[in-house]
This record gives C-alpha cells, sequence and structure tokens, in this order.
C-alpha cells in the first residue's frame, strides 16, 4: 500500500492517510476502531506455500471417507459430498445447495483462485484478469465454513456414540489439517500488497486533497476523484479493480430490512418445526433444535449443549435484535456511540457463519445413518427455514452499509471534528 496516498475506512467512510506500519504490525482507524492495514511479512510467498498444501489436503479430505457407521454388523460411510447427494435425492435441495456451497464450493473455489492469483504475482506478473479473479476471492471467503463443519461432525459424533460405533476416515485427519492451513492463508494474505501490484488504468490526477469530491471502492480501497474513474454507461467502475462504484451501497437499508424480515419470518418454524427424524430399530423420533440441546443436556454433554444453543438459538436471535438497532438508529439519524454501534456490526458479521452447525449436523447424520429401519436419518422441514435463517441474515448483515452510523454524525453538524479527524494519521497499536 502506498503509504502516501488516502484511504477511505470501509467502515465509517473516513479518509485517512496509513502511516508507516512495523511488521507484523497494523493500523487502525482513529475514528471507529476498525483495522485498515496489516503488515504481513513475505506475504505472497506464506500464502503461496499454504495455499498449495490447503489444494493437496483439499483432494485428500474429498476423495476418501471421512467417517464410518457400524451398527449390528452393518455399517455405512460417508464423504463430505454424500449428505449433499443424499439430501438432494431426498428432496431437501436448498439445504444441499447450500451445504455443497459453504462446505466444499467455496473453500475449493478460494484455494484454486488464490493458487491462478499467487502464481503470476509471485512471477512479478500481471495479467488482466488477476484483478477480477481476486476480487472473487475476497467475495467467497465469508462463504468458506469448513471450521464449521468440523464442529458440526463433532456434535454428529456425540449425538451416535450411544446408538453405534463411529470410526474415523483417513480424510477426516486431511480436513482437520485444511481447517487451520486455510485459516493461516487467510492470515497471512496481505491483500493491500496484492492491489497495489495492479496498475490502475487512466491517467491519475494530482493527489486527492480533502474537501475534494471523491469516491472509494468498496473493494480494493482506492479512492479516486469522479472523472478518473472508468465509464460503463451510467455506472462509474474502479480503475483498479472494476468493481462498480458507490458512495454508499445502493438501496442498503431497503435491502437489509426485506432480508431481516424474511429472516425473521423463518426463525419462529425453524424453532418449532422439526428439523430431522431419527429412525432406530423400527421406532421414530423428532427433534428440534431444542429438543437436541435437551438430548445433550441430559446426557451430561453440557459442553456441547452449550455450543449448539448459543450457535443455533441464541446467535440468530442476537444478529436479528442488533440488525434491528442498527438500521432503526440509521433511520432516525441517531448520533448516539456510533463506535459502540460499529462495533456491534462487526460481532454480526463475525458470529454469522457460526449458526450453520445445526445444518451440518443434519447433513452428516443424514449421510452416515443410511440403515432403512434399522437406523436412518432424514431432514425435516424445520432444517430448510433454519438454513434460510443463516442465509438470509448473513446477507442482510452484508446489505447494510455501516457507514450510515456515521453519516447522521455529518448531518447534524459536526464538521470540525470531521475535519481534526481527517487531518490525522491512522493510529496502529
Amino acid at each position: 500500500m502506498a503509504q502516501d496516498s488516502l484511504t477511505a475506512c470501509l467502515e465509517c467512510g473516513l479518509l485517512q492517510r496509513i502511516p508507516e506500519v512495523p511488521p507484523g504490525g497494523s493500523a487502525q482507524c482513529v475514528r471507529c476502531g476498525g483495522t485498515m492495514h496489516r503488515n504481513r511479512p513475505d506475504s505472497l510467498n506464506r500464502t503461496l506455500a499454504l495455499t498449495i498444501a490447503g489444494l493437496v489436503l483439499f483432494v485428500v479430505a474429498n476423495s476418501f471417507p471421512f467417517l464410518s457407521f457400524e451398527m449390528q454388523g452393518r455399517g455405512t460411510q460417508t464423504t463430505l459430498i454424500t449428505g449433499v447427494v443424499d439430501l438432494y435425492q431426498a428432496g431437501d435441495w436448498p439445504i444441499a445447495a447450500v451445504v455443497l456451497f459453504t462446505s466444499i464450493l467455496a473453500p475449493g473455489l478460494q484455494l484454486a483462485l488464490l493458487l491462478v492469483v499467487l502464481v503470476p504475482l509471485t512471477l512479478n506478473r500481471m495479467p488482466p484478469w488477476l484483478p477480477t479473479l481476486f476480487r472473487w476471492v475476497r467475495t467467497l471467503v465469508p462463504w468458506g465454513m469448513m471450521d464449521v463443519f468440523m464442529v458440526g461432525i463433532l456434535v454428529a459424533v456425540v449425538k451416535l456414540a450411544d446408538m453405534a460405533s463411529i470410526v474415523p476416515g483417513a480424510s477426516l485427519f486431511a480436513l482437520v489439517a485444511l481447517i487451520f492451513v486455510l485459516a493461516a492463508a487467510q492470515a497471512a494474505l496481505d491483500p493491500d500488497l496484492v492491489w497495489s501490484r495492479v496498475p490502475i488504468n487512466g491517467a491519475r490526477a494530482r493527489p486527492l486533497r480533502h474537501g475534494e469530491d471523491q469516491v472509494s471502492c468498496d473493494v480494493c480501497e482506492l479512492v479516486v476523484r469522479p472523472s478518473e474513474a472508468l465509464r460503463d454507461g451510467e455506472r462509474l467502475r474502479c480503475p483498479r479493480c472494476t468493481d462498480v462504484l458507490h458512495r454508499r451501497k445502493p438501496q442498503s437499508l431497503q435491502r437489509t430490512w426485506a432480508l431481516l424480515i424474511a429472516a425473521i419470518l423463518c426463525y419462529i418454524p425453524a424453532n418449532v418445526l422439526p428439523i430431522m427424524s431419527v429412525t432406530s430399530l423400527g421406532r421414530s423420533q423428532s427433534d428440534t433444535i431444542f429438543s437436541g440441546v435437551s438430548f445433550m443436556l441430559d446426557h451430561g454433554m453440557w459442553p456441547l449443549a452449550l455450543v449448539i444453543f448459543i450457535a443455533s438459538i441464541f446467535v440468530p436471535l442476537l444478529k436479528l435484535l442488533i440488525l434491528i438497532f442498527l438500521l432503526v438508529s440509521v433511520q432516525l439519524r441517531s448520533a448516539w456511540r456510533p463506535r459502540e454501534r460499529t462495533r456491534l456490526y462487526r460481532v454480526v458479521e463475525t458470529i454469522g457463519r457460526w449458526s450453520m452447525v445445526d445444518v451440518y449436523v443434519v447433513t452428516i447424520l443424514v449421510a452416515l445413518v443410511r440403515l432403512g429401519n434399522l437406523a436412518s436419518v432424514q431432514a425435516e422441514l424445520g432444517a430448510i427455514f433454519f438454513c434460510a435463517v443463516v442465509v438470509l441474515t448473513m446477507l442482510a448483515a452484508m446489505s447494510f452499509d455501516p457507514r450510515l452510523i456515521w453519516d447522521a454524525m455529518e448531518q447534524g453538524h459536526v464538521g470540525d471534528r470531521e475535519r481534526r479527524y481527517g487531518d490525522s494519521l491512522a493510529g496502529s497499536p
């Protein structure tokens, strides 16, 4: 990242200059406290090595069974794709599509695209398609949920421990290693370094000054004058990554409200209707999320019961309440504690994906327990509603523009304070 260029904070919109950041350090926004830049040493080489290792582990994890289920001399095995196929064949295609995308396609595409992007960069080459592919890498990051899938495996094994024997397969160990490698690759990647290598299309005028009309890119964080942006009909595009430029996310409040209302409508049936039915020795039993938590508590497994309660009941409700609070406060143009409200938004973005645990538990059980009347598991309507709640709340959080929180301050005649912030440097811990 060029240290003399202005950068707009993606969470509050404040223009700042990033100071020199020591290796391993970070620069934070002086207004909202959000992290604007991290200096990751040897980022490209480390990320490339981890990406190659991740691709090898990904192939192994998807090529062999990761769990085996044995009951009264009969057994089944499951791979990552088995549950998706079984759900689709049973008519539960919405769950199958979400599980396929979040547990297989998104992580796999992320690793493949990273490899395609990093190899030319390490060779000091810049093909024209690289910015577009790197944009897709950043888009896929929140949808890759292999770490959440691993928690789902743990919960599924505990549920089946009293019913039959569970034998871990070879790919389970590859899956565990893949989760750590993916996390390490994301931690090692410096997106600012990648974008700094991309040439800017068109001639840049003199450096941007405070007070000039400008628009910032939500993807690569480039700040440009409207006259310097690329023209695509009536739309402006970033001259570096070619993403469409917006001063604020289009129709942010309307889209967030629509997604949030849909999630609220799905939340009640998701918790009231059964999410799966279990058949064992000819007897069937339907389980809701609450009954699953009660089962674990009755068997003394309170740590896992707490995990499921927090991830599947408390977190979705917390996301709904926080988003409602943020939307109402923005529409009322409240200037109350904008920094704290921005932190609430970060909480919603961070915890949203972990609600997928119960969806993965159902998927694993459906794939693993397939012994007819002896033992079988089927997904029920509640699982579809619950899956919808998770996806809708994630999309709602992505649609909300946190910069709207700070716009109320600007409308409240605090120009002097804004100018003092704009003249200051981004702080580093």
